[in-house]
């Protein structure tokens, strides 16, 4: 396993942020300094800790998947997510688990699902600290094409049948889709794709049951344009049922808490909280005390919407800017997200991205400013996978630093061009 996760590219990702910590980042993914809500967590941990009794609760161990009465909260918010007259109301709590931000959620399902040589299928692009959580476990990673509407379910459902020729289906066990502005592209699957996934699925469970894995970590960070229905609404309560649904509030109030909502089908329960409770037993119980209070006062909920007036201003400042000084460079194009953290950049065919290549030298040497490569995005095993893309963040710079950052970076891709 550790030889497997050598090949990760989170670690290689973030050294290069420390090499290059004098240049502009259009790299990082972390959520904006001046959006982080100290007097939210400073009046939430008071109150928590002047009753002492709920202090006293708070600061024991919790259960590995988290103590009813929390469960309950965070179900309480998913169900306002999801709408009027949702299912989510009648989960059962012991369907809910709490754990260390969705990225650890992540790991127990692969965990529990996946045996190496085991096949998940991935929309091409996809979100890479994931892909290295499949390389860890063994997995064979096998892209799907997307779009501006998301993972294609007529791709999804062509290389089911391929597999099915190759007498493989047997070793597809999981698909892993990111539903709500994905990083790194910020694009959403659409309304109209999202039952027809589940339904693909559904449909190639034949010879081994296949899970739709919904990865919602962007859900909240929507600053224009329709809210979606998840893509586990869709689904039928039943006992054998496919969807997983996992969400985080690293994003929408505190990556440094670290707690995340992960929903199993029955089926999974026993097995991913087997594996939680070997690793932790019971993870940050004070951390999830702390954002349960916010949920509960109503101070989460305004904090969001302060979030999308900050970070809408902030992506239009992106866009703008590339607009402004991307435009007059051929073949050189851009999606418009509706939300989350991200643009995706696509250059001309001939221009490599990659850490190794002139334009990545050219810009953090020359130009100074920081971008992270397509292809990080795609499985590493595809021959395929592009090399001409670039994932650019808005997330920790403010407007005028946005609109200098990209104006170095067209003038770097320039240099590279000419």
């Amino acid at each position: 396993m550790a030889q497997r996760a050598s090949t990760q590219a989170i670690g290689f990702l973030m050294q290069q942020g420390l090499e290059n910590a004098d240049c502009l980042s259009l790299a990082a993914g972390f959520v904006d300094p001046a959006t982080l809500p100290v007097d939210l967590a400073q009046k939430a941990i008071s109150e928590i800790a002047n009753q002492t009794a709920q202090g006293q609760i708070s600061l024991q161990y919790g259960a590995p998947s988290g103590s009813d009465q929390l469960r309950a909260v965070f179900r309480d918010h998913l169900t306002q997510l999801e709408g009027p007259g949702s299912k989510m109301q009648e989960l059962p709590l012991s369907r809910m688990m709490l754990t260390t931000g969705s990225q650890q959620f992540l790991t127990l399902v692969s965990q529990a699902i996946l045996n190496p040589g085991d096949i998940c299928l991935v929309a091409a692009p996809t979100y890479f600290a994931y892909l290295g959580v499949l390389d860890g476990v063994g997995a064979e990673v096998l892209p799907i094409a997307a779009d501006n509407n998301g993972m294609d379910p007529a791709a999804l459902n062509s290389t089911l049948e391929q597999l099915a020729a190759e007498n493989r289906l047997h070793k597809v066990k999981l698909v892993y889709v990111v539903s709500y502005h994905d990083n790194p592209s910020g694009v959403s699957v659409s309304e109209e794709r999202r039952p027809q996934l589940l339904d693909c699925v559904k449909r190639w469970s034949k010879e081994s049951h296949i899970f739709l894995l919904e990865d919602a970590a962007y859900r909240e960070m929507n600053y224009s344009g329709e809210t979606l229905p998840s893509i586990w609404s869709f689904e039928e309560a039943s006992h054998n049922e496919h969807v997983i649904l996992t969400q985080t509030f690293s994003k929408s109030f505190s990556p440094g808490l670290r707690v995340g909502i992960g929903v199993l089908p029955p089926q999974l329960v026993n097995s991913v909280t087997d594996i939680k409770s070997n690793e932790d037993f019971g993870s940050a119980h004070f951390n999830q005390n702390v954002v349960a209070h916010v949920l509960k006062s109503g101070d989460y909920q305004r904090h969001v919407k302060s979030l999308h007036t900050a970070y809408r201003i902030k992506r239009d400042a992106m866009l703008a800017a590339a607009d402004e000084f991307f435009s007059d460079i051929p073949e050189v194009t851009w999606l418009k997200p509706e939300g989350g953290l991200y643009v995706w950049m696509s250059l001309p065919s001939s221009i490599s991205t990659s850490f190794k290549s002139p334009l990545f030298r050219q810009a953090t040497e020359v130009n100074k400013v920081m971008y992270v490569p397509g292809r990080l995005f795609y499985p590493s095993t595809w021959e395929q996978r592009p090399d001409n893309q670039m994932r650019l963040s808005y997330g920790v710079l403010n407007a005028e630093q946005i609109h200098d950052g990209m104006k170095r970076l067209a003038e770097a891709v320039k240099a590279v061009i000419s």
